[in-house]
């Protein structure tokens, strides 16, 4: 079993460093895999930034929100699959 990471903040700057791009690929990815464990968010979508952060539109959360989710879900990010947009 792969071992829980702490949740991501609002503020990290793991959260900030993602583009709204990859936000709407992680979206796909939580659309794609979420579906057989429930999460059924059809009409999830990037919606603005606030405070330089993407917003994910299911009741504009944090992008912190969906990388939880994928988390929870044990689903790699784009990070944990590519490097850390933090790094670049």
């Amino acid at each position: 079993m792969t071992a829980r990471r702490e949740p991501i903040a609002s503020d990290s700057p793991e959260a900030h460093a993602y583009t709204e791009a990859q936000v709407d690929r992680l979206i796909r990815r939580l659309q794609e895999r979420g579906s057989s464990s429930g999460l059924l968010w059809g009409s999830a979508r990037t919606n603005g930034t606030a405070n330089g952060r993407v917003l994910v539109n299911f009741g504009n959360a944090p992008v912190s929100t969906l990388l939880n989710l994928l988390n929870l879900l044990n689903l790699p990010t784009d990070a944990e699959a590519k490097g850390s947009p933090c790094e670049s």
